[in-house]
């Protein structure tokens, strides 16, 4: 089935989220990193101003930068809506309340819209769809990160994400994966699966973090080659 830009809803994160989520430290950045599910983040724009490394990879980078556009804008108040309507779910402290939000995420996809066609021309937007293989070789990133994707969509089944993080284990030295929970902020259904599949030939560690948003989702996976 072909991916369709109407089923989807960005939201863009920003690099401070980012180090926060991944506990990313001075030499991490300084890493080959590459970002699965990265839509419309401004991570991939911050860190190349600082003269660092990183491909963004998602299935909405097939589309143009105006359709991209039209559908944050179009997402944004349906978002907003669903915020409100489950604000309770949501630790309020890192971002004050649903207007700092707002201000953030827009912030973030708005500097994602202006640095899409340079991004995109230079390779650093790649269109790719976990869990197809991508066309890298094996090892050529020492870090892979995934944020508000991989484990937090448990229904899209076991299978997707032992697929999905096996290809991103071949072709990175380690991964990173945030949260830990689903989507109604409970522990992931995949989770203990994730952990019995990886659990032997690589190395496997839940780690706390700074970042805590959504409430209990202070943890990340990582999973290292031996």
């Amino acid at each position: 089935m072909a991916f369709e830009l109407k089923n989807t809803v960005p939201w863009g994160r920003s690099l401070t989220e980012y180090k926060s989520m991944f506990n990313l430290t001075g030499p991490d950045l300084n890493k080959k990193i590459i970002s699965f599910g990265d839509g419309p983040a401004s991570f991939n724009y911050e860190m190349t101003q600082q003269n660092k490394t990183v491909t963004s990879l998602d299935p909405i980078y097939q589309f143009s930068k105006d359709e991209l556009n039209r559908q944050i804008v179009s997402a944004r108040d349906t978002v907003m809506k669903q915020m409100i309507e489950n604000q309770n779910n949501f630790v309020w402290t890192s971002i004050k309340d649903l207007e700092e939000l707002e201000h953030i995420r827009m912030r973030a996809m708005s500097d994602f819209i202006a640095d899409f066609e340079l991004g995109k021309n230079q390779h650093r937007y790649v269109h790719h769809e976990l869990p197809e293989t991508t066309s890298f070789k094996a090892q050529v990133f020492d870090l892979g990160l995934s944020s508000h994707f991989l484990i937090l969509y448990s229904k899209l089944g076991i299978e997707f994400h032992i697929k999905s993080m096996a290809e991103m284990l071949r072709i990175c030295k380690e991964i990173r994966i945030f949260p830990l929970l689903n989507l109604n902020a409970k522990k992931s259904e995949v989770l203990d699966g994730i952990l019995e599949e990886f659990g032997n030939g690589y190395s496997c560690s839940i780690e706390s973090v700074s970042y805590e948003f959504q409430k209990g989702g202070n943890k990340m996976l990582r999973i290292q080659n031996k």
